[in-house]
């Protein structure tokens, strides 16, 4: 064979040898692409908020939220952002938090519920939230004290003494002139009675008289109390405790049981044509 023939022969392997390895490397899955040497991120970092302060068994909800951590590149959720829950507290029987665990957006909270049992107690929730991204992960601890005490309850027999049916209305709670509450009583028929109860947490009255007191929104005009007014109270008188007792023992030992009666009645006849609101 000739130079100029072996030359090309040559150049033709060559070309052949470069298509074959083309076409190996096009049937080859990609690798994943790695996070760039100069992407921000920043410390796993989370908030859990909600309320610290429930009555035995009462409800409560509380608001997950994270950011940050290699789930994160340059401000942008590349990887996942996790969240588990855990209770504990002396008796965690009867107690719930729904749901226990799941995935944070970084943008928008997690939402649990938690449910309580008849126990006064100090319970702990704590939250563990986990920022994956491939083999990357960081995580940062949350937690929260909650005081489950014993409340004082306000309860009232609602009873619609009226010759007509009576629609749903709120009654507002207020303990000292601030309202603490509120419940709604659903629609009377004429004759019919509703018992309402409130129940509100307390981490325990200064020693004194207090004062509840329900207030009617007055919305269609057909309800009020027995008093002939929009607005019922009653005093109650807290005495000193002990000082070897816990605080929200104390609160249980002063727990408050008012009973109020309020009667629904039609105040004044409806005028013809009148649009009810």
């Amino acid at each position: 064979m000739s130079a100029r023939g072996g030359g090309a022969a040559l150049v033709l392997a060559a070309l052949v040898l470069g298509a074959v390895l083309a076409s190996i490397g096009a049937a080859t899955p990609a690798a994943p692409v790695a996070r760039l040497a100069s992407a921000v991120t920043t410390p796993v970092t989370g908030t859990l908020t909600g309320p610290t302060l429930l009555p035995t068994s009462g409800n409560g909800t509380y608001q997950i939220n994270a950011t940050g951590g290699p789930a994160f590149s340059d401000g942008t959720k590349v990887g996942n952002l996790t969240w588990h829950a855990s209770l504990n507290a002396a008796n965690t029987s009867g107690i719930s938090l729904t749901p226990s665990s799941g995935n944070l957006t970084g943008t928008s909270a997690a939402i649990a519920n938690l449910s309580l049992s008849g126990n006064a107690q100090t319970l702990t929730l704590k939250v563990l939230v986990s920022s994956v991204y491939g083999k990357e992960n960081q995580s940062t601890n949350l937690s929260l004290t909650i005081s489950i005490v014993v409340p004082y309850v306000v309860s009232a027999e609602i009873v619609n003494g009226a010759g007509t049916t009576v629609l749903a209305f709120p009654v507002l709670i207020a303990l000292d002139g601030t309202t603490v509450g509120s419940v709604t009583v659903p629609s009377l028929a004429p004759g019919a009675n509703y018992t309402l109860s409130f129940r509100y947490a307390s981490g325990g009255l200064s020693v004194g008289e207090h004062t509840f007191s329900l207030s009617l929104s007055n919305e269609h005009g057909l309800v009020r109390f027995a008093n002939g007014e929009t607005t019922y109270s009653t005093s109650f008188y807290v005495s000193a405790g002990p000082t070897s007792y816990t605080w929200w023992y104390v609160a249980g030992i002063v727990t408050f049981f008012g009973v109020l009666f309020i009667y629904a009645s039609r105040v004044a006849a409806r005028r013809s044509g009148q649009v009810r609101k």
